[in-house]
């Protein structure tokens, strides 16, 4: 159950979760308006085995999430990759902050990237520098954020714009039709 603060104010922090660099960004929302609170970017070291980098990301999220206290967590649901390897690596990643934002004691909502960039910029298929440029006008930063953490901000401000309204969006189920080939996944042998 989601507690809002004083004044009907909600604090939500944003998870854009990578294995080499997990962004965070942290946002209020109090009626129709949206304040920026914090961003960063929880970087690994790319020589470190990827159970140190998975304790790494656990502990800069769950840090982040101690220094900023937000009523509610969101995280970007994985995309399919065509690596599975590297799809696999994401998904440890993404568990690990996962992890870190359950232990914290928050509720966690999850939207997937077409979701978020269609909420922020008014187009599911927006590139990472227009990501960029809509969240620092949206919030009044004097800078773009790295890009990590821009899209850690544009996955909080979409769950803020989403507002009440959030449990009828989020976790909807999409009926798909299931591959019959190949060629059906966008993956031509040869």
């Amino acid at each position: 159950m989601i507690v809002h603060r004083a004044g009907g104010t909600m604090r939500i922090i944003g998870i854009d979760p990578g294995s080499r660099a997990t962004g965070y960004g942290v946002v209020e929302r109090q009626g129709g308006r949206l304040a920026h609170v914090a961003h960063g970017v929880v970087r690994t070291a790319p020589a470190a085995s990827l159970a140190a980098r998975l304790a790494e990301i656990h502990r800069g999220v769950a840090e982040a999430a101690h220094r900023y206290a937000p009523d509610l967590a969101v995280v970007e649901r994985v995309f399919v990759a065509v690596n599975p390897s590297s799809a696999i690596v994401l998904g440890q990643a993404r568990g690990a902050a996962l992890a870190a934002l359950a232990s914290a004691g928050l509720e966690v909502d999850e939207l997937s990237a077409r979701e978020v960039k269609q909420a922020v910029t008014g187009a599911g298929g927006a590139r990472k520098t227009d990501v960029q440029s809509m969240v620092a006008r949206l919030l009044g930063l004097e800078a773009e954020p790295p890009s990590d953490a821009a899209d850690a901000l544009a996955v909080a401000i979409c769950r803020a714009r989403l507002g009440p309204l959030a449990g009828l969006v989020i976790g909807k189920r999409r009926k798909r039709r299931r591959p019959r080939s190949l060629a059906d996944l966008g993956r031509l042998p040869g």
